[in-house]
């Protein structure tokens, strides 16, 4: 009974718990004191901006566990639109062949990431600032200012189109069932405790037989991919390519992967909690635009939350070890005579 109750204590301890408990309190207080919160419109607008922030962040936070980074999945987003921009404009008016095209354009990009950490051994950071850069001007190079607007209606209306019965997004479905298939990956199957490790000691999982460098290399491919598939979200859901699409939506991403109680370290972490601070940061961004605060406020709330996610659980961790050292060199008392 006694271990029972102590694995339900280490549960609700976890960081998961405590980032769904915050999501659930945020929405409860914005409900009872902002207009609009409690609304199914206001929940339609956090589908859809959780929507690219919740599909670059399932690959990424693999990545981030086995010790990585991948800045570049903005630039990826932006020249995803662009690329599909220049294809309608150049007759290419099939949705289907123009996802394909832009899933493989994603996997290229991310292909050329993991080359370079993984066959190059370059720091991701290093090299996925560089990529944010030369991806981003490489948007601008295939559109320049310009802007493509003209796509069928049915098109962007599709990307949209809400759950019958409900105002939510039928694109959450897929995100859904993608966030299934990475938290089985990480969860349950070899390949996750493998992630782990290799976050934990990349040269002890090399000795334990891990190929640490493919796995890394098809991780930064899976996010090129699903960043491009953010990009063609983007796209239709604005009915817009343009070559600044996604700016700056690395900054959601890397905080809601910290947030989610991932370590910065590697190593660490899970989907649960990274699903619910995407969430959490959504409703939070949204309730607070409602209540009328300024954007560069919401950037600051943003910020101080990616800080707090990288300081907390390090602080907290510090505390328990303390206290738990404490507890075992506590002298042990015994009953006078």
């Amino acid at each position: 009974m006694s271990e029972r109750v102590a694995r339900v204590r280490g549960a609700l301890g976890s960081w998961d718990v405590v980032v769904v408990l915050a999501l659930v309190a945020v929405a409860v207080v914005g409900a009872l004191t902002i207009d609009g919160v409690a609304s199914p419109r206001f929940w339609r607008f956090v589908t859809l901006e959780a929507i690219p922030i919740l599909l670059i962040a399932l690959p990424m936070t693999l990545v981030v566990i086995t010790g990585e980074i991948d800045l570049s999945v903005a630039s990826v987003v932006g020249l995803t639109c662009t690329v599909m921009g220049q294809l309608w404009v150049s007759g290419v008016t099939s949705l289907p062949v123009l996802i394909v095209v832009s899933l493989l354009l994603g996997a290229l990009l991310g292909a050329v990431n993991g080359l370079f950490v993984t066959g190059f051994g370059l720091p991701s950071l290093a090299v996925t600032i560089g990529t944010l850069a030369l991806y981003r001007g490489l948007a601008y190079v295939v559109l320049g200012d310009r802007a493509v607007a003209n796509y069928p209606p049915s098109w962007t209306t599709s990307a949209i189109k809400p759950i019958p019965g409900t105002t939510i997004p039928w694109m959450i479905l897929v995100v859904a069932a993608l966030a299934v298939v990475f938290a089985v990956v990480l969860h349950a199957t070899p390949i996750g405790r493998g992630l782990y490790a290799m976050g934990n000691n990349a040269e002890a999982a090399r000795f334990a037989g891990i190929n640490v460098r493919l796995t890394k290399f098809w991780l930064f491919v899976a996010t090129g991919a699903t960043s491009a598939l953010a990009g063609v979200f983007w796209t239709l859901r604005f009915a817009s390519a343009r070559a600044d699409n996604g700016s700056g939506i690395e900054l959601a991403v890397v905080a809601a992967v910290l947030l989610g109680g991932v370590s910065i370290f590697g190593g660490r972490g899970g989907l649960l909690g990274v699903v619910a601070a995407v969430a959490l940061l959504g409703v939070l961004r949204n309730a607070l635009q409602l209540a009328y605060v300024p954007a560069n406020t919401l950037t600051i709330i943003t910020g101080s939350l990616l800080i707090a996610s990288v300081v907390g659980p390090n602080v907290a961790a510090m505390l328990r070890e303390r206290l738990r050292r404490r507890r075992s060199i506590a002298p042990t008392v015994s009953p006078t005579t």
